[in-house]
């Protein structure tokens, strides 16, 4: 359904700020395909340009067939989007944005309701309210209406959980499950390595390039270390102490533990206490864990690990 080969983009008097660098995508019809990446990676430039709103340095896409450049006018018919920052009429209703978006299309809510039904009838006690009025989770469904009115063959969604509430993240989720039961192919950025698991495949991008591509169980998969997670009095200390460790790839703070990498069957979790003991650390735990996406992201932005076998 989405096809993007060799695409470049630069900012700048000079082209001097590379945007987006060789990427490369293949979006089956019909899935949930994720863009992963921090803030700056490239995302919001890959989704203007795929949505026929800026144009590529070089490369092509094709969206349904259909060339982003040579046949945008029919392309947007195709096309809904939900940009990252909320950019539909604050001083309209949540109503009279919805009327408006169906009319610009074509088209009536009561033409394609089955496809906003579920998210709008949270919307609709709130129906004559202003949408600047809404809070951050109503304004992403309202938004989210407002992309499907057309039924899309397509739907971008660029950030659409960033500044929403937990239990909102995961009512936006089920929300674009269900529209993928529906038939429809979805392309979502995010910048929550979490949410990674939730996509059907995942790209994952940095400074403008993919680093890899696949479901987010062979990408965790393809993690080529032993992992384990380790807690104790002093944490700062203690990573520094483990990256001199023999056999240890790498160490870095996660959460409530610190993850140590090492070459697959070279470490032990008792070598591991032992050396922390001997050096004086105490209230240790260490853990064997399975790999996430963001170790697996770690360890692809990380250079080629040089393995401390001295002590």
């Amino acid at each position: 359904m989405i096809l993007v080969s060799e695409m470049y983009k630069s900012f700048g008097k000079k082209k001097e700020i590379n945007a987006l660098t060789n990427i490369n995508l293949n979006v089956e019809a019909g899935t949930l395909f994720g863009l992963i990446g921090p803030d700056g990676a490239g995302k919001t430039t890959l989704f203007r340009i795929l949505t026929t709103l800026m144009l590529p340095d070089s490369g092509t896409a094709e969206i349904a067939g259909l060339n982003i450049v040579k046949d945008y006018g029919l392309l947007r018919k195709k096309l809904g989007y939900m940009p990252g920052r909320f950019s539909l009429y604050q001083d309209l209703t949540v109503a009279e944005n919805l009327t408006f978006y169906a009319s610009i299309f074509n088209t009536t809510i009561e033409k394609n309701y089955h496809l906003i039904k579920d998210i709008y009838v949270q919307l609709e006690p709130f129906a004559t309210r202003r949408a600047g009025a809404l809070s951050g989770g109503m304004k992403q469904k309202l938004a989210l209406c407002c992309a499907l009115i057309h039924k899309p063959e397509v739907l971008f969604l660029d950030e659409p959980t960033t500044g929403v509430d937990a239990v909102s993240r995961k009512e936006f989720w089920q929300m674009l499950n269900k529209l993928k039961m529906e038939g429809m192919t979805l392309f979502v950025s995010t910048p929550y390595m979490d949410e990674a698991s939730l996509c059907d495949r995942i790209g994952l991008i940095h400074h403008g390039s993919i680093l890899s591509q696949n479901t987010p169980l062979e990408i965790a998969g393809n993690f080529e270390y032993d992992l384990f997670g380790v807690r104790l009095n002093k944490m700062n200390d203690g990573r520094k102490s483990l990256i001199k460790m023999k056999k240890v790839a790498d160490c870095y703070a996660f959460g409530d533990f610190l993850h140590v990498k090492a070459i697959k069957g070279d470490l032990r979790i008792k070598e591991i206490d032992d050396y922390l003991v001997h050096c004086g650390y105490n209230s240790i735990e260490v853990i064997p864990l399975r790999a996430t996406i963001e170790d697996c992201f770690i360890d692809l932005l990380s250079e080629p690990a040089q393995i401390n076998n001295e002590n």
